[in-house]
Order: structure tokens, then sequence, then C-alpha cells
């Protein structure tokens, strides 16, 4: 009841993947300042952890998807027959950054706010990128594989392409968004020459970060003996790098993807690695996932061992983002965001129709 006795209307709002066992941190929110709604919060649990065994959104009942005013969504697609069957739904929030795998053009012709959660897991995404370059151009992979091979390599260190200084190197950026900002600013720290490309960047941002804007992709991709992936996924972005921009490359690059896998062609950097203009790659993201089967060729070569690729290749499942203080900021962020345009009518983190 509210303070003049009327009933408080219903609003639910359901979480697919169900990403903890608890709601202390959502109730807590819905719960910070009064509000004249009475909130009813699911978890679907289709993931629960986010991780493991998922099921599809098809699964849900159609009694459940029909009571439905918020949807908060991690890792799954939601497309226009799914969004059919939410006929109350106002709001969604995807429980990241990117909005790719919402069918946006379906919701905003039911004109339903589409939001994301930008402000989680910058940091650990510019480490984890830095992180993956770091091991692969300092040698750290192939020498820990050339030690435990049978027999061990010798008590020394191994010529490859891989192994370079890194001070005076160039370190490329492909995206000045905040997690392309926070690995410049780390490869920066380590005393690589930073660049970078992004035609959306503000003009003097180069100027504030001392850092050097290149202006084309293709010069980006001449200079870069390291070149790290920033950039969302878009209609523009799609298949972006590929073997015309590959081969741009100094001989003996790194390429480092912890962004979208869909922006790379797999079998261009394949090729890349096999012609030696790649010593290495480091990809946290692919271009489908979970990987299918029968897997890219290769993610076949990697995971059978083949000496060509040996320490020259690392694959982590898309988990640059995590560690346990940033999945609470996912939870926190998210259900806060929801808060604010479902509960409070605010416009936060909304992405337009038109947004890329």
């Amino acid at each position: 009841m509210t303070a003049n006795g009327t009933s408080k209307q219903q609003l639910v709002i359901l979480e697919l993947e169900g990403l903890s066992p608890d709601d202390t941190v959502e109730q807590a929110i819905w719960d910070q300042a009064p509000h004249n709604y009475d909130i009813k919060f699911i978890r679907a649990n289709l993931s629960p952890g986010g991780d493991g065994e998922t099921r599809a959104i098809s699964t849900l009942s159609d009694e459940l998807c029909a009571s439905v005013d918020g949807l908060m969504v991690f890792r799954h697609y939601l497309t226009k027959e799914d969004i059919a069957r939410f006929s109350k739904l106002k709001v969604v929030v995807r429980m990241g950054v990117g909005f790719d795998r919402l069918d946006r053009v379906a919701l905003a012709e039911r004109k339903i706010t589409v939001c994301n959660v930008p402000d989680y897991g910058t940091n650990e995404i510019a480490d984890h990128a830095l992180a993956l370059a770091l091991s692969l151009r300092r040698g750290i992979l192939l020498h820990h594989e050339l030690q435990r091979s049978t027999p061990p390599a010798p008590w020394q260190p191994a010529y490859s392409p891989l192994v370079a200084r890194l001070q005076g190197a160039t370190f490329g950026v492909l995206g000045l968004g905040r997690i392309g900002m926070a690995a410049a600013l780390r490869a920066k720290a380590f005393g690589w020459k930073v660049i970078f490309f992004d035609p959306y960047t503000p003009n003097g941002v180069d100027k504030a970060l001392q850092i050097t804007r290149v202006r084309t992709i293709e010069e980006l991709f001449r200079q870069s003996t390291t070149l790290s992936i920033h950039c969302p996924h878009t209609r523009e972005t799609r298949g972006m790098v590929s073997t015309s921009l590959l081969d741009l490359l100094p001989p003996g690059a790194i390429l480092v993807n912890t962004a979208r896998g869909e922006i790379v062609d797999l079998d261009a950097v394949e090729k890349a690695l096999k012609s030696g203009k790649l010593a290495g790659a480091g990809l946290d993201v692919l271009p489908v996932e979970p990987i299918p089967e029968p897997a890219p060729s290769l993610i076949q070569a990697y995971r059978n061992k083949e000496a060509w690729l040996e320490g020259r290749l690392v694959i982590t499942p898309h988990n640059a983002f995590f560690s346990p203080s940033s999945f609470e900021d996912i939870r926190t962020n998210s259900a806060q965001t929801m808060r604010d345009v479902l509960i409070d009518g605010l416009k936060t983190n909304v992405i337009h129709p038109h947004d890329e």
C-alpha cells in the first residue's frame, strides 16, 4: 500500500541467466528509495552463474513472459520471436557493454527502451589485453610450452619472432573508448609507443593522453608491431579485420582481441600465423561462442597442440571482463539502470535505435 492507502502497482523484473544464487544486491537497489511499485524480481536461471549449460528463452512459460515489465539479459540473444512473447515489456537492460545480441529493430517497433551497462570491467579487460600481449611478446607462453615438452627444451632462451623489446616498439589500439583508453595508458606505462585509430574520438584526446592518432586504419596496421582491438561489433566493424588489413602489419606482429569475435576473420588470422605475418595472437573472443563443432581449423590446430602453433596462440573463453568485483559491478549497475529507467523514469544508459 502507498502512504495514501492505495494499492501499489506490481512490476515484474526478470533476469534471464541467474548470475547469482541470491538477490540481495538487486533488492537493496529496488528498496533504496520510496516508490509506488511492488517489485517482483524473478531469476529464470537459464544459465546459472552466467556459465555452464544454457537453456533457450523459448523454454520459458508463456505465462511468465507475458507478465514481465523489465528484462535483464547477460549473454542470451534476444530475437524478434522472443520479444513477441513479452507483451508487457517496457525496458531491456543488457548486462554489459555490447548490445549486438538484441534485435533492436523489433524492440524499437514495440517502443521498448533498451539500455546497456558501459561502466564495468574496464580495468579487467584492459589488464587482460596487456596480459595477453605481454605473455606473447615476452615469450612466456612459448617458454612455458617448451619447458614442459618431452623431453624439455634446453635451459636457455628460445629465439623466436615473438620475443622482442617493448620499449620503442609500437602498440596500436583500434577503438579508443573507455577500455581502449585504459589499455593505451597501460601500454604507454610499459614503454610502448602508443598509436590509435578511432574516427569517433574527439580531436584533442591524443594530446591529453600523450599518444599518437593516425588518420586511417590502414596506417594503424602498417605501424603496429602489437595491435589490440577495442572497438564494438557493429555493421561497420563486422569482419573488418581481414586478410587485407593483416597483410599490412609488420612481419612478426602480435594481434590481441578482447572486444568482439565477429570483428576478426578467424581464417585470416590462421593464414597470417602460418605465413609469419603474425608471430602470435591472443583471443578472448571468437566469431561464434561457444565454439561450434566441428571447430574452425585454427581452433582444431590449437586444441591438437600442433607444433607450428606452439606458444603462438592463446585463447581465453570471453572472460577478460571477469573478476568477482566486476561481477558484482554488473549486478549492481544493471539493477540500478533498471530502477532508474523502469521505476524512476530516468534515461540512464539508454541506447537509441540509431546508435551503433
